[in-house]
């Protein structure tokens, strides 16, 4: 795997999967999906999000649900490939089509953005 460095650091990053939108989190994207949130086009119709209550309600099932926790390491991609490989990580879609999950959950996605592109854009 190529060594894919961030210009943020590890906070800004867990802040923005925790309070920003679907357009620019995965993991947003997946768990929205998951919990039945309907995605829509916004803006000028490329980015894709679940609309301000729609991602208020992500960020509060998040509050109440999901959990951060890390270890330091100088080059964590080196532990990449390996920990996807010897974990189940279902919500994982990079390195994981071994994953039992991946192919619905990838479908699951395709669908939702589908349906977005079939609606008006919100404002």
């Amino acid at each position: 795997m190529a060594n894919r460095t961030s210009t943020q650091n590890l906070r800004k990053r867990v802040r923005y999967h925790y309070r920003g939108n679907a357009a620019g989190s995965t993991l947003r994207l997946t768990l929205g999906c998951l919990l039945g949130l309907e995605l829509r086009r916004v803006g000028s119709g490329k980015r894709m999000t679940f609309g301000k209550a729609g991602e208020a309600a992500l960020s509060q099932w998040m509050a109440d649900n999901a959990r951060v926790c890390w270890v330091e390491q100088d080059e964590p991609w080196t532990s990449e490939s390996q920990l996807i490989s010897q974990l189940d990580l279902p919500l994982n879609l990079d390195q994981n089509r071994h994953n039992a999950f991946h192919s619905r959950l990838k479908e699951l996605r395709a669908q939702a953005r589908q349906r977005a592109r079939e609606l008006p854009i919100s404002s």
